[in-house]
């Protein structure tokens, strides 16, 4: 059973957390404008993750076969479980498991940067059909300021995550995080390289600000507690990353401190203190043709 990426890299509940706020119906409209599919079409994800991807494109496009595709298998139980109708499969990245041309469109987020060009391209053009349709979203560098109330840390807080630091990072150089990252010319020129054509590119900007009225207080409650899930999924990761090195009981001193800290931030926007805090994603898109 393949649980690296799971376990020392992202959890369960940090990726899904995230990815369904960043694939939220609100942002539908600005992502299919871009993504110009018909229905009924076949889609295949790879590196679907928890699958909230393949479950958005499923409400986008009723009519279309969502197929997702994924190396870890704790991401696939996950997404298995809460299908509405997509399908999902084991599988790597640069040796798709289906046949040739066999699909309409293929889709990955931030996963090319983590996998080898020529096996990520070329194995996306073989199983598309041809005239069929690459799509490649890629996190570029956003904005994050988190709340002031969240920003406090403690001596021994700092202690900890210096202390651990190091093996934190040899677990993403070991599992090739970003190993093969490409900058904006880069990226649309491999996929040229590799055979795609009417090469396209463009670019998202997703504001998650809990205090903009323009979200619903459940949303806002989302994005603070996403924030939150991804503080307490770095310290449960701490006994796989690096073994021993803090005990069970820092580890939950960490964690009793970092909700507090959380539940101080849900305090304020109940009592309508605004903090402005925001997390500004910004993906780029390249759109390319077989």
């Amino acid at each position: 059973m393949n649980h690296f990426w799971s376990d020392r890299i992202q959890s369960i509940g940090t990726l899904d957390s995230s990815r369904k706020l960043r694939f939220s119906d609100r942002f539908q409209n600005a992502y299919t404008e871009l993504f110009r599919l018909e229905e009924g079409t076949r889609i295949l994800e790879i590196g679907c993750g928890t699958g909230a991807l393949c479950r958005a494109l499923k409400r986008w496009y009723p009519s279309a076969e969502v197929v997702g595709l994924d190396r870890d298998d704790a991401f696939i139980d996950y997404a298995r479980e809460r299908n509405t109708g997509e399908t999902y499969r084991k599988g790597d990245a640069t040796a798709l498991p289906f046949a040739d041309g066999s699909f309409d469109v293929t889709i990955s987020n931030t996963v090319s940067e983590h996998v080898e060009p020529s096996g990520f391209f070329g194995e996306q053009r073989r199983v598309l059909r041809d005239g069929g349709v690459c799509l490649l979203l890629s996190a570029r560098r956003g904005i994050q300021h988190p709340a002031a109330c969240v920003r406090e840390e403690s001596a021994f807080e700092t202690e900890i995550w210096e202390r651990v630091d190091a093996d934190f990072r040899r677990a993403a150089k070991e599992n090739g995080v970003g190993a093969y990252a490409l900058n904006e010319m880069e990226l649309p020129a491999t996929m040229e390289k590799y055979g795609f054509r009417d090469v396209e590119t463009h670019y998202l900007a997703i504001n998650l600000t809990p205090d903009d009225p323009f979200y619903a207080p459940e949303e806002a409650r989302d994005m603070i507690n996403a924030n939150r899930q991804n503080d307490l999924d770095n310290i449960e990761r701490m006994e796989s990353v690096a073994p021993g090195a803090v005990s069970r009981a820092d580890r939950e001193m960490l964690a009793r401190l970092v909700n507090e800290r959380y539940d101080r931030r849900l305090a304020l926007y109940a009592a309508g203190k605004k903090q402005w805090d925001v997390t500004l994603g910004l993906t780029m898109l390249l759109r390319g043709v077989k």
